[in-house]
């Protein structure tokens, strides 16, 4: 038996029925709240085929030309007429690989998983070395939860096309999620190696650099990801903390104003700032900090924020109010260890963002999504 047939062989076994499972993985971060890792899976956006204008698609001449009708009407997504012209040639001629892929991403599209890994697995029969197939499969495999099943298609695609950075990203999602942390890591690094522009690989990389403790990396990597989108908010709020954590707050300030300066509206960007301020003995500036934070979590509705901070805002305001001294006092006094301690800077939190899997709770930061290849 051939390696090729047995590798293919060892990847249908891992193929099994499942229902979908919602799996958000939370990160023990260093701080009083946790970060998710952003997750930004690929949602269905496909394109024409590679081999279409290299290889004739059957001998059969009607098989040939009701291919290339449900590839016209695939692209001007007429996706029911696209599968019944897909199927009419198939039934002229079954040995149509490219049929099949085009019929497994539309079953894909309207979530029927199981007939879409059947059509993909039929399609690498067919045409066995052609790394999108897999790369298909592994996306169906993600969607349905199997993992171990999906790991194993994009490694065969990366096997078949190492350059596929979409691959490499998707793996290092799935691997994280099995807590195969390192494993992600170097999946990250390799598609950033891909493609210098995919600023959700950035991302991810960064949060998993954090979960391992490797804090200068994750910094750097924060810091690319504002070169590639200076917009970032989420990574301005979640590098501040990292700074709050090395003992740079002054740097750390500094990030959360640019937060602010890109999103006035970022009610955590002000609350960490507040925060950082308080803990620098920056009573006034603090105080300012947090009621905007305030307003910003009341307008979201977010009341039980606001009341933890109207409980802060008052700790501090008695500090600021005059009292009578018993002696002359100047200058206001810096709350020490004893006195009103708030908590330390909190880390964004992005909610993990997959295709038809989760409906996570809205999120300012929308990832975007990687094109499905056909």
């Amino acid at each position: 038996m051939s390696k090729e047939l047995q590798s293919n062989q060892s990847l249908s076994s891992l193929i099994k029925p499942s229902f979908y499972r919602n799996s958000v993985q939370r990160l023990a971060i260093l701080f009083a709240s946790s970060a998710f890792l952003m997750l930004a899976l690929p949602t269905i956006n496909l394109t024409g085929s590679k081999l279409l204008a290299q290889n004739a698609v059957s001998q059969d001449l009607d098989a040939a030309i009701l291919y290339q009708l449900g590839v016209t009407r695939y692209n001007r997504r007429d996706l029911q007429s696209a599968e019944y012209a897909f199927r009419q040639a198939l039934q002229r001629d079954s040995n149509i690989g490219l049929a099949r892929n085009y019929l497994g991403n539309i079953l894909m599209e309207q979530n029927r998983l199981d007939l879409a890994v059947q059509e993909y697995g039929e399609a690498i029969r067919l045409i066995p070395n052609f790394g999108e197939f897999y790369y298909n499969l592994g996306l169906a495999l993600q969607k349905q939860g199997q993992k171990e099943a999906a790991i194993a298609a994009y490694r065969q695609a990366l096997a078949a096309n190492p350059k596929m950075a979409a691959a490499q990203y998707n793996l290092g999602v799935i691997l994280y999620e099995e807590e195969r942390c390192q494993e992600a890591i170097a999946a990250y690094q390799e598609a950033i190696n891909l493609d210098r522009n995919n600023a959700n690989a950035y991302f991810n990389l960064a949060i998993a650099l954090q979960q391992e403790g490797q804090l200068e990396q994750a910094i750097a990597t924060y810091r690319q990801i504002l070169k590639l989108n200076p917009e970032n908010t989420v990574a301005y709020n979640n590098l501040g903390s990292l700074m709050v954590i090395q003992g740079q707050p002054s740097e750390a300030i500094a990030i959360y104003q640019k937060a602010i300066g890109q999103n006035p509206k970022n009610a955590l960007a002000y609350y960490n700032l507040g925060v950082t301020l308080y803990n620098q003995g920056n009573l006034k500036e603090a105080n300012a900090a947090l009621k905007r934070a305030r307003q910003e979590y009341g307008e979201q509705g977010n009341t039980e924020r606001t009341t933890t901070i109207d409980d802060m805002i008052q700790k501090i305001s008695e500090y600021l109010t005059p009292k009578k001294p018993q002696h002359t006092q100047t200058t206001t006094p810096t709350p020490n260890n004893s006195d009103v301690v708030l908590p330390t800077p909190e880390m964004q939190t992005p909610q993990m963002q997959t295709p038809e899997q989760q409906k996570p709770e809205k999120s300012t930061h929308v990832p975007k999504t990687v094109e499905q290849k056909p």
